[in-house]
């Protein structure tokens, strides 16, 4: 007698056995996890990577031997010399770069009689630039048997024994920066064309109003302020192109609106 198998039936797709056979599913969820983890580790090793770089880095400039003052370069001295600089700046060799007050270096140099002004500036990795600009002397003084020489602003730049030829004799009662003749006097000389510039002899200020210019060949040129000095210029050089101009001692233009001579 035969018998029958009942027909097998197809297993459902929610059968547990074929989808864990068949897909693995069961196991996605924990292989979703590990990549997270990952991203996790590498973000940090970044952010200790860059602390350690940038602690480096902070330790370099600021702390090691390395990025040191080793030399101190100093330009723009012609009167002055190198080694008197150095004194006033007073830098200490070895000093980290980064913690060096250029300030203080730029204030202690400025100090110096003969410097204008001074910049400082650092040239890495070793190296600390001191530029300076001396006071140039314009004209010179005569106080006690020397000669000081000024410069625009009235300030001693040298003193010698004798007078410089390449300097006109300035006259005054108080030479000095706080003069207000001294002060006035300089300007006119300062605003002087070449031409009237290279003849002058001496500049007298009696006041800050009154500064009188002898050129040479016996010229008196009362000149007055500081003040219209480009009206006076054309004034005077009108005048030496007539009869009357060549022929006079002393013109005084102090107020260009009426010009005399004598």
């Amino acid at each position: 007698m035969a018998t029958t198998q009942p027909p097998r039936q197809p297993p459902s797709q929610g059968d547990p056995a074929r989808g864990a056979a068949g897909t693995g599913g069961e196991a996605e969820p924990a292989g979703r996890g590990r990549p997270a983890g990952r991203a996790r580790w590498k973000v940090m090793f970044v952010v200790l990577l860059i602390a350690a770089l940038l602690g480096a880095a902070i330790w370099a400039v600021l702390g090691s031997r390395l990025l040191v003052v080793r030399e101190v370069s100093v330009r723009g001295v012609s009167v002055l010399d190198r080694g008197q600089v150095l004194k006033a700046a007073r830098v200490p060799v070895g000093t980290p770069m980064a913690r060096l007050d250029t300030g203080s270096v730029r204030h202690r140099v400025a100090g110096i009689r003969e410097v204008q002004s001074v910049s400082v500036s650092r040239s890495w990795p070793t190296t600390l630039v001191i530029t300076v600009r001396e006071r140039t002397p314009i004209a010179t003084v005569e106080q006690n048997g020397l000669f000081q020489h000024v410069d625009r602003f009235g300030v001693t730049v040298l003193t010698s024994p004798r007078r410089p030829a390449h300097l006109p004799l300035l006259v005054v009662a108080a030479p000095g920066p706080g003069d207000p003749a001294t002060r006035e006097g300089l300007e006119v000389l300062r605003g002087l064309q070449p031409r009237w510039k290279s003849k002058l002899v001496t500049i007298e200020a009696s006041s800050a109003e009154l500064v009188v210019l002898r050129l040479e060949g016996g010229l008196t040129v009362v000149w007055g302020a500081a003040e219209r000095a480009d009206e006076k210029h054309r004034l005077l050089k009108a005048l030496l192109a007539t009869k009357a101009g060549r022929a006079a001692r002393t013109i005084d233009v102090s107020a260009p609106d009426v010009v005399t001579t004598r």
